[in-house]
């Protein structure tokens, strides 16, 4: 008992050292204001919360993302903090877990544990509506149409020649990308990872708790279904029409399941999903493949959307074990780096990584050369992974609900040995 309350209070005075220390940074930002009230949010002042939280939020959108400064992001989720605390406490429990994800979206990573933390306390016994939701879905008459959806909505284009009708002109028709299963990981190095070569890998997720549970709308429902997330909505990032949303993963279960419009589309793409909600980083093993090199992981992405979703012709940073496709199947086609410059990025800074060719469209007038390139291309299907190397352009379509996790990493550079 005494140890216990040794290392509760060791934790208090940590989390007030951390806290005195960001007050004295935010000060020196001239954020006296934001300091005032925070004071006063710690004492229960809900208007004195909302105000911090407010002047944080405002700093976050001063300018570009990455010119803001690293404090501000810390202080947003203190205010984040404070603010659910008191929502919490007075029985508003859905507003406290969505301020509670928004920390954890926006904000920086002081105040994560204290983020997590909060989140699983409000979350260990679940409000009488969401026990209601969870018991009586997929058991009546509309819950039992939404699971018929879910489960037709992860069968389509099953066979390859049927998603044809709704690929880029010429897939698979050419070369494909090479499959090996369960290769060790010696192989992995000197046949691909130093050769920068693609390959496919099969056989190596059967252990993967994901495998099963992510087939399970329930279990989705369960573990995520009152989580605030990130998701992209139109056909695709290049389109002007293009916008992001925050809704609860509910919705987005909602969405995916009433699927119509590609300019509606609803895609949760790219978004470091299991550091929010680790319940679910718990049912995925990192493949021992993206430890080649000696470099270092990156945070995992999550892709999550309906058929139809598209991500445009591009290249990454870093080397990628793309989707251990987990749910359902994607087309994809890659082009090697050695051809960017018949590619056709795009000039702006933020799409210098982006081509102009829309490849469900080409324009033959406009990009001469990609009609004779050489391409690569598979239908990456459940419990497959493929390896995509560093720099390597590289298009996907979801033929069908899809549920994948991408690993990024970067290899040792000889200063880093």
């Amino acid at each position: 008992m005494g140890d216990e309350r040794g290392c509760a209070g060791d934790r208090m005075e940590a989390e007030g050292t951390k806290r005195a220390a960001l007050l004295r940074q935010i000060t020196e930002e001239g954020g006296f204001a934001f300091v005032s009230s925070v004071e006063k949010a710690a004492a229960g002042d809900i208007r004195a919360a909302e105000a911090a939280r407010e002047m944080a939020w405002e700093q976050l959108h001063s300018g570009p993302w990455n010119e803001v400064v690293p404090a501000w992001r810390d202080a947003y989720a203190m205010a984040c903090l404070h603010m659910a605390e008191i929502k919490s406490s007075g029985g508003e429990r859905h507003e406290a877990l969505r301020t509670l994800d928004m920390g954890l979206i926006m904000g920086g990573l002081l105040f994560r544990a204290e983020l997590d933390a909060a989140i699983n306390r409000i979350t260990a016994t679940p409000s009488d509506g969401q026990e209601s939701a969870i018991a009586g879905f997929g058991l009546g008459s509309d819950g039992g149409a939404d699971a018929s959806k879910w489960e037709a909505g992860l069968c389509t284009n099953k066979d390859p020649q049927e998603a044809l009708r709704i690929l880029p002109s010429k897939s698979l028709a050419g070369k494909r990308i090479e499959r090996r299963a369960l290769i060790s990981f010696e192989t992995f190095i000197s046949d691909y990872f130093l050769r920068q070569i693609p390959v496919i890998i099969t056989g190596c997720m059967e252990q993967w708790p994901a495998c099963t549970k992510w087939k399970d709308i329930n279990y989705l429902k369960q573990i995520v279904g009152d989580r605030t997330v990130p998701v992209e909505v139109g056909k695709n990032y290049v389109c002007t029409e293009w916008k992001q949303e925050l809704i609860t993963f509910s919705e987005f279960l909602e969405r995916i399941g009433s699927h119509e419009c590609p300019e509606n589309t609803t895609y949760l793409a790219q978004h470091p999903l299991f550091d929010q909600i680790s319940q679910l980083k718990e049912d995925i093993l990192v493949p021992d493949y993206c430890y080649a090199g000696g470099g270092e992981l990156k945070p995992l992405n999550a892709w999550f959307g309906p058929i139809g979703t598209v991500t445009p012709l591009h290249h990454d940073p870093h080397h990628n074990i793309l989707a251990q496709q987990v749910v359902g199947r994607k087309y994809i086609r890659l082009y090697p780096a050695s051809l960017s410059d018949k590619l056709y990025p795009h000039d702006e800074s933020m799409l210098f990584n982006t081509s102009q060719v829309d490849l469900d469209h080409i324009d033959a007038e406009a990009f001469p050369n990609i009609e004779n390139l050489e391409f690569l291309d598979c239908v990456l299907d459940e419990g497959e992974m493929l390896y995509i190397p560093q720099k390597w352009w590289h298009y996907v379509r979801s033929l069908s609900t899809s549920f994948s996790v991408s690993f990024w990493w970067s290899a040792a550079t000889p200063e880093d040995k």
